[in-house]
């Protein structure tokens, strides 16, 4: 890691709140006047939208699992760590954009599920912010958690994970129940040896736990509320926090164990707030006292 050029990662399943998490960031930066170099996980896939199709069918169509999002053979783990290396160093990188939707892409004149060119980053940043599913991977070829100063994971409970993708594929990209399921299934393998691992190398995990029935999330009618949920903070070195005044400013919150901190879930962005900025005003520090001793 280095102080000259910090990284923060924001590491996360599909549908697991990472965007909520991501609009606070922003909301930091902009009134502290941080200058942050955003990268966005999914530029980071090898494939467009149509490809990835064409390359689910082809393995289907030999009997083989296909692809997914959340594992190795899909995404471009050797550019993320490069980027990450480099920026790190330089405070430099090649970055683009996935195009989601067809807004998006109305802007850019591509069509839906495809990339920009790749850019040069913004050469006046402070730090470079990555959010998507793979802050934190390791594989037996890359080591991109080894590079970001400052990792968070953000991860809901297992159910209330596949009820948030059943919500916002079956209602905003009219995926039928069946569709879903098998995405689920398909990239479940994935899903263990490449998503989850990445946890247990975070510095701090958000996790959102329901408290109302999510037993049958098939059968769900919609997503829990905030007030219907609760965040369990996890601290992989809870030294130097100061968990009294956290409790205090989190009203509602309490300790279940040295390192963890449980809060309601409509505090979710003022604990984000609160726990994360004195982290990132000190990267930024270490960044001023690296220059100014270099």
């Amino acid at each position: 890691m280095s102080a000259r050029y910090p990284i923060i990662a924001v590491t996360g399943s599909s549908g697991a709140g990472t965007s909520t998490i991501s609009r606070t960031f922003g909301h930091i930066f902009r009134r502290e006047g941080i200058r942050a170099a955003c990268v966005e996980g999914d530029a980071f896939h090898r494939y467009s939208r149509s490809e990835m199709q064409e390359k689910i069918l082809a393995a289907e169509l030999r009997g083989e699992r296909g692809p997914s999002h959340f594992g190795i053979a899909a995404n471009l783990f050797d550019e993320l760590e490069a980027l990450f290396a480099g920026y790190a160093e330089t405070g430099q990188g090649l970055n683009r954009r996935y195009l989601h939707d067809t807004e998006e892409a109305l802007h850019r004149g591509l069509p839906p599920g495809s990339f920009t060119p790749w850019e040069a980053l913004p050469e006046d940043s402070e730090l470079l912010f990555y959010e998507g599913l793979h802050g934190g991977v390791v594989t037996d070829k890359v080591d991109v958690a080894r590079h970001v100063d400052l990792l968070i994971g953000v991860v809901p409970t297992i159910n209330l994970e596949w009820i948030q993708k059943l919500m916002r594929d079956m209602q905003e990209r009219g995926h039928s129940l069946p569709a879903v399921q098998d995405t689920i299934l398909r990239r479940m393998d994935d899903y263990v040896h490449t998503i989850v691992p990445q946890f247990s190398r975070t510095h701090i995990n958000f996790q959102r736990v329901p408290i109302v029935d999510t037993s049958n999330p098939f059968a769900a009618k919609d997503v829990p509320l905030p007030n219907e949920t609760l965040v369990v903070v996890s601290f992989r070195n809870p030294a130097g926090v100061n968990f009294p005044e956290l409790l205090t400013l989190l009203h509602g919150s309490w300790m279940t164990r040295p390192n963890t901190l449980v809060m309601p879930g409509p505090m979710l962005e003022l604990g984000l707030q609160v726990i994360l900025l004195p982290r990132i005003k000190a990267l930024l520090e270490k960044r001023a006292a690296a220059q100014h001793s270099g």
